[in-house]
């Protein structure tokens, strides 16, 4: 499955409101298809594993991820801070771009860890911070991912 498949315009947003990394989390779960009290469980699941340790990888970019029994399949969502963020990520840069990962603690499709790891293998190649900080529109976005992503 490639990346482009698991995100919608709906769970894309290119200007966060957020000042803080917890406004950050809290908006981004906003983003998802899940009740109210499934956002809360997520924000405060997601809370906790930053506070283990950040999810910031450097080069501007974060991918805040969880599993939890508040979500029946897995989630992602995307959003860009265009002055950055503190997300106390290794290389202390401000984080201008959050992929969120939610997945049940079981999936069937065993999808969580391999959609990590394309999301930071997305990450890595030189080029995608400048040309996500380019986006104009959601559709860019997505087609960013057509392009660019596994």
């Amino acid at each position: 499955m490639r990346l482009r498949e698991l995100f919608t315009e709906r769970t894309v947003k290119l200007e966060l409101e957020a000042t803080t990394r917890d406004e950050a989390l809290r908006e981004l779960v906003e983003l998802l298809d899940v009740e109210e009290a499934s956002q809360r469980t997520l924000f405060k699941t997601l809370k906790r594993r930053e506070n283990l340790g950040s999810t910031g990888i450097g080069k501007g970019i974060a991918i805040p991820h969880c599993r939890s029994l508040a979500v029946p399949r897995l989630h992602l969502a995307y959003g860009r801070h265009t002055s950055g963020l503190d997300f106390r990520s290794i290389d202390r840069a401000p984080v201008h771009n959050c992929f969120l990962i939610i997945a049940p603690p079981v999936e069937v499709s065993n999808q969580y860890l391999p959609v990590l790891g394309k999301i930071a293998q997305f990450a890595k190649d030189p080029d995608v911070p400048g040309l996500l900080a380019g986006l104009e529109t959601t559709q860019d976005f997505l087609r960013l991912l057509d392009d660019r992503a596994p």
